[in-house]
């Protein structure tokens, strides 16, 4: 499974950007797909995913703020950012799950500055 993760950019306090990733290969069983971030000098931390039957899980700092969706072929993750903060920079990576192993797309640099 190959995850390739667009979107992401430098954008205004306030404001909005969509990431997307869409997985290829053996897509089926990716029975939860979606997004964690990395800020300098701290762990990966897990920001949104959302499983095959659309249960849905947000960290605290980004619900109401952040929305994930996948495609109807359950193969793409979509995060929808809204009302982005400085606290919210980061590099964000895409992130898909089978019964056996775990996926990592490349980072894509999410900037949040005025």
């Amino acid at each position: 499974v190959q995850l390739q993760a667009s979107g992401g950019g430098l954008v205004q306090p306030g404001g909005s950007l969509r990431l997307s990733c869409a997985a290829s290969g053996p897509v089926w069983g990716l029975y939860i797909m979606g997004w964690y971030r990395q800020q300098p000098g701290k762990q990966r931390e897990l920001v949104a995913n959302m499983t095959w039957s659309d249960d849905t899980y947000y960290a605290g700092s980004v619900k109401d703020r952040f929305t994930i969706s996948r495609g109807s072929a359950k193969n793409t993750a979509n995060l929808q950012m809204n009302d982005l903060r400085p606290s919210d920079t980061a590099v964000y990576y895409c992130h898909a799950r089978n019964t056996r192993f775990e996926y990592w797309g490349q980072g894509t640099q999410v900037t949040v500055s005025s």
